[in-house]
């Protein structure tokens, strides 16, 4: 029986299975997890039907009397062969898992999906593996008793995000491409949404979901990539009014995830006695995406509208062999606001009436000043580079991260928070994200490194990462805003 504090290596069980005439039961079991002695646990088997070549695959919760709480496709095996899953039971085998993790989530569309010959798919066991224990923290979270529940998402919780399972993660991404990558990625974060919601409604004590919950980094040819995925609700709070006691609020609020994409350029020039690393951006994309349909949120929630926008983008490059470095330079400290003074005067006159003598004038000037929304900044401290995108409230200029809307704005139709989506001054784009391009911020991050120290070497450059969200009011009426930051951390790599 495995603990509660490791997960088998479901891909090994499986193929290391006895032929089907040397079972003495019509099925074959192997424990995934237990929530203690005196818990129920949570079983895997496979079953085979004595009268059909056929087998299929579950998944129970272990009491007196098994409850199931999954079951695979029927999938007929050769029976010529001592393998009871050969390898086209496995492809479709894994290929079940896939589709119904997507199925859990809002969309359904897998016409993307094209999952390539699995000898072909280098570390395919660890993908296997991973994309089981998705689906069976899917089946914890949405099927299972409470009594196997409890003490079992703890622990594939702990599974998931470990180092083995990130790196595995990577690897299922990439096979499954970018737009079934974002499906799956909102269907997990939805399930783990509505974990933490339940434990926040039972008032049972936080579990500490790494921020963001999954993060990879893709360094190819003149590109580095950073592409990153959290849900709202696992986003630590670092400042907010109050606790909201308005569960309809609450509802739209949570239901969200972050969705990041950081992208940069780099060239490499090499000099007679250095070589030069030039560094800009490319892309940095910050959505804010709906978990679940748009009708549920008007319908349990406050409407699509409410919810959190990117106001502070923070970003460090920083790279790893110090001692090779000769200077950094930034192409500017600081992109400033755009400021527009018109001075406008008029004159007025008039005369007095016939029976008076005399000349009225009058005289009036004006002054007008528009904010740019989002300023940009770069910095360098030591060899690490700093690269800041701040959002402004355009009334009084103050960074929006760290302050509160003022409470006279709050009831003035036209504040810039106020239909933030739609209004033509909008700074985020129609679904409420923001994309920071090369064309506005890509001023150049140029480093010197010491041409014999890195000759022939592959380079290493840290990214980290923090991105903060807010909540101001749009067109709902409560007087409730908070802020929470997200922080990652990545490796980039650069060959010469």
């Amino acid at each position: 029986m495995a603990s509660s504090c490791c997960f088998p290596d479901i891909w090994a069980w499986i193929r290391n299975l006895p032929p089907t005439t040397q079972w003495r039961t019509k099925s074959m079991t192997i424990c995934l997890c237990s929530s203690g002695s005196t818990q129920p646990s949570l079983n895997f088997s496979i079953i085979n039907n004595l009268q059909s070549p056929f087998i299929s695959f579950t998944i129970s919760a272990n009491f007196k009397l098994p409850v199931s709480l999954w079951t695979s496709k029927a999938f007929e095996f050769n029976t010529r062969t001592s393998d009871v899953v050969d390898e086209d039971i496995i492809s479709s085998l894994f290929l079940n898992f896939i589709t119904d993790v997507l199925n859990y989530g809002l969309c359904h569309n897998t016409s993307f999906l094209r999952i390539p010959a699995i000898e072909t798919i280098g570390n395919f066991k660890d993908i296997f593996n991973l994309a089981f224990l998705t689906l069976t923290m899917f089946i914890c979270i949405y099927e299972a008793p409470h009594e196997v529940r409890s003490g079992c998402l703890n622990t594939l919780k702990n599974h998931l995000t470990s180092p083995q399972s990130r790196e595995a993660s990577k690897l299922l991404m990439r096979l499954l491409g970018s737009n079934i990558e974002e499906q799956w990625m909102r269907s997990l974060n939805l399930a783990i949404t509505n974990w933490l919601k339940e434990l926040h409604e039972s008032n049972f004590h936080p579990i500490v979901i790494p921020s963001p919950l999954f993060s990879y980094a893709i360094s190819t040819v003149g590109l580095w990539k950073v592409q990153l995925y959290c849900p709202v609700i696992a986003m630590k709070i670092e400042n907010s009014s109050n606790a909201s006691s308005d569960e309809r609020l609450n509802f739209s609020l949570k239901y969200h995830q972050l969705e990041g994409v950081i992208q940069f350029a780099y060239k490499t020039v090499v000099r007679e006695k250095w070589v030069d690393v030039m560094v800009n951006t490319d892309n940095i994309r910050c959505d804010v995406a709906r978990l679940v349909s748009e009708t549920l949120v008007a319908e349990r929630g406050v409407g699509a509208a409410e919810k959190h926008f990117p106001s502070r983008i923070s970003l460090q490059l920083t790279p790893t062999f110090q001692t090779s470095v000769i200077s950094v330079s930034v192409g500017k400290s600081s992109e400033n606001p755009t400021r527009e003074i018109g001075i406008e005067k008029a004159i007025e006159g008039s005369f007095d009436p016939p029976n008076q003598f005399g000349v009225t004038v009058s005289a009036a000037e004006s002054m007008t000043m528009t904010l740019k929304p989002w300023k940009f900044e770069q910095s360098v401290i030591g060899n690490t580079t700093n690269l800041n995108w701040f959002l402004h409230d355009s009334t009084d200029g103050r960074e929006v991260f760290s302050s509160k809307p003022p409470k006279l704005a709050l009831a003035q139709p036209r504040a810039w928070f106020k239909n933030r989506y739609s209004n033509a001054y909008r700074p985020f784009t129609k679904e409420g994200g923001v994309i920071f391009a090369g064309d506005e911020y890509g001023e150049t991050v140029l480093w010197k490194l010491d041409r014999g120290a890195i000759n022939g070497k592959t380079l290493e450059w840290e990214i980290k990462g923090r991105i903060w969200l807010t909540y101001w009011p749009n067109k709902y009426k409560t007087s409730y805003n908070e802020t929470r930051r997200l922080e990652f951390r990545e490796i980039l790599k650069l060959h010469l």
